[in-house]
């Protein structure tokens, strides 16, 4: 008998982290990091859980979304997805009327992100694995068919990931071996958000260099001689040999390179959240330049392609690269940063793009182009999300980590039952837990407390009034 899709749930999970500053940046200033949740459930008791990463209001619009993209998947057999997960992906994004109101970005793509994540998340479980590891183990030929290739040909053809794929098979096992005993790089977020006074962004600097970290980010934009004074002080703190009672990394080795690191080979980068046009991205950022930051993240507008390039253009003089990705809606956006030359760095974003699909489509020509991709994760269940495809990556497509950093940031793992970890060296340990998936099943007390707007902690904020839905 045939398993199919019978139904699925959807949740608006919301959690107030605007009460502490979590998250907070030069324009998003009151976040409450927040869960567009879904499950899909079958009739053999096979289930799949998916999300999409949002920050508060408009969490129900995109669960709105969810319903009517999740809705195709009902009646279907996801075995018949599973034997080509790109023609799935195009499939799920085929609808003509709800295309019409992307097509393939906004609400519609962040529904569609939450459903084929949850659909990758059956398909792993299906085959008892975690999902880097399901893609991993994938011939050359089923891995580029479970790829999104619409619209990015001119840049990169079938045939040529194929070639690519293949060249990478020798070495495969011997990486995935070093990834699991080592840990995947890391850097971190949590201890530099805009709304966080000195003493605590002093206080987090120092606990996240005694668990390894040497790659810190900052938050700018706000304003320029606070940035400049907080540059400074985190400066302070990572360059101070006194804080490496065992030791630091040589700024003169090859993973360093041209990452402006200081002399215990600690990197500093900086990130703006899209807060300036092109021209005051420029102007700021050269004003920053003595505090040595690796890059600027989103200086501009994000689907600005030829504005990154001007930036980047402009910074290169002063050693500073452009980083990119968390707002780019799709492959396209990607390609087109590739193209003019734009990014050093390509920042993907498990959630804004529509899934693992379209995430392996900007992975190979990333590749292709030699930009390290070095993921978003400062969100609710982007850090579990993203070290599958960190892992998937290295060892199926560029091959190396040796310049890539995942982003690390520490809040609300404890609500996922399979919730990303970290060593001691500040390297995300490889999931390994065959039921897990994609890692992104919540707890169901989690989703009781916090689901807006009758969740119990949202109700005792309101003295016990239900609201109607």
């Amino acid at each position: 008998m045939t398993t199919k899709i019978t139904h699925f749930e959807t949740h608006d999970i919301r959690f107030p982290t605007s009460l502490t500053g979590d998250g907070t940046d030069a324009m998003n200033t009151d976040c409450d990091y927040s869960s567009a949740y879904v499950t899909l459930y079958t009739d053999s008791g096979l289930i799949g859980h998916g999300m999409t990463f949002t920050i508060g209001r408009g969490t129900d619009i995109v669960c709105h979304a969810i319903r009517e993209v999740a809705g195709r998947l009902v009646g279907r057999e996801p075995e018949s997805f599973f034997e080509n997960m790109g023609k799935a992906w195009d499939w799920m994004c085929s609808d003509s009327q709800l295309r019409w109101i992307g097509p393939e970005k906004g609400v519609i793509h962040l529904a569609t992100a939450a459903v084929n994540n949850a659909l990758w998340d059956m398909f792993a479980r299906a085959r008892g694995k975690p999902l880097w590891k399901l893609i991993v183990d994938m011939t050359p030929e089923e891995l580029v068919n479970a790829t999104a290739f619409r619209y990015i040909t001119d840049v990169l053809t079938r045939e040529e990931a194929l070639a690519m794929l293949k060249a990478k098979e020798s070495g495969k096992r011997e990486r995935e071996a070093l990834v699991t005993e080592i840990g995947y790089p890391a850097y971190i977020t949590s201890a530099g958000w805009l709304g966080y006074s000195d003493e605590k962004v002093s206080r987090l600097t120092k606990e996240a260099l005694a668990h390894g970290f040497n790659h810190f980010k900052m938050k700018v934009g706000a304003d320029f001689k606070d940035d400049l004074r907080r540059g400074k002080m985190i400066r302070s703190i990572i360059d101070d040999p006194a804080n490496y009672p065992s030791g630091f990394k040589d700024p003169a080795s090859p993973e360093l390179a041209g990452k402006n690191a200081g002399p215990t080979g600690a990197v500093l980068m900086i990130d703006a959240n899209q807060v300036w046009d092109v021209p005051q991205a420029i102007e700021y950022v050269t004003g920053l330049a003595e505090i040595k930051p690796w890059f600027i993240e989103e200086p501009t507008a994000p689907d600005d392609a030829l504005g990154h390039a001007a930036v980047r253009r402009a910074l290169k003089p002063y050693g500073i690269g452009v980083a990119t990705g968390e707002h780019a809606h799709n492959r396209m956006v990607f390609k087109q940063l590739f193209q003019a030359d734009a990014i050093d760095v390509c920042q993907i974003d498990s959630c804004r793009l529509a899934g693992v699909s379209e995430v392996l489509s900007v992975l190979l020509m990333a590749a292709k182009f030699g930009i390290p991709v070095c993921p978003h994760a400062g969100g609710v269940g982007l850090c579990e999300y993203v070290i599958h495809l960190s892992v998937i990556d290295y060892v199926a497509i560029s091959g190396t980590m040796e310049r890539n950093v995942l982003e690390f940031a520490d809040h609300l793992h404890e609500h996922f039952l399979y919730r990303c970890t970290m060593n001691d060296r500040g390297r995300y340990n490889v999931p390994s837990n065959p039921k897990e998936g994609y890692s992104i099943e919540m707890y169901k007390e989690s989703i009781a407390e916090y689901e807006w707007p009758n969740g119990s902690y949202w109700v005792g904020t309101r003295g016990g009034k239900i609201l109607s839905t």
